[in-house]
């Protein structure tokens, strides 16, 4: 499941996924969060915490996730993912390199500084 978290302003986001992550997350919480703040701005400050509780993802979480985050490719200002799972740090780096925006990966040790880093 993901859980919208509240700890970053109003214009950045910031998400946590516990447990497997399914298609219908991203359909019914992320997405719709995402438009919300295009509709207020054109860049996206984006924080996604992979932390003990996740254990996955489904097949069309992933899909959903690549839809979302190619059809709004230029908003992508600052991506942080915190995460100690290692192919997904991997998979995010090789990503990462093709976005116009930053992203950064932290470690779950790490989750207050990647916040001050999407707030500079």
């Amino acid at each position: 499941m993901l859980v919208r978290i509240n700890e970053l302003p109003d214009d950045m986001l910031e998400f946590e996924a516990r447990g497997e992550v399914t298609g219908a997350d991203y359909r019914s919480v992320l997405i719709p969060a995402v438009e919300e703040l295009l509709a207020r701005q054109i860049k996206i400050r984006f924080l996604y915490h992979l932390g003990q509780e996740f254990t996955g993802f489904e097949a069309k979480a992933i899909w959903e996730d690549a839809k979302v985050g190619l059809q709004h490719l230029a908003a992508w200002e600052r991506v942080a993912v915190v995460t100690d799972v290692g192919w997904i740090a991997t998979a995010v780096k090789g990503f990462g390199f093709f976005m116009p925006g930053q992203v950064r990966i932290f470690s779950n040790d790490d989750l207050k500084h990647a916040r001050r880093w999407l707030s500079e």
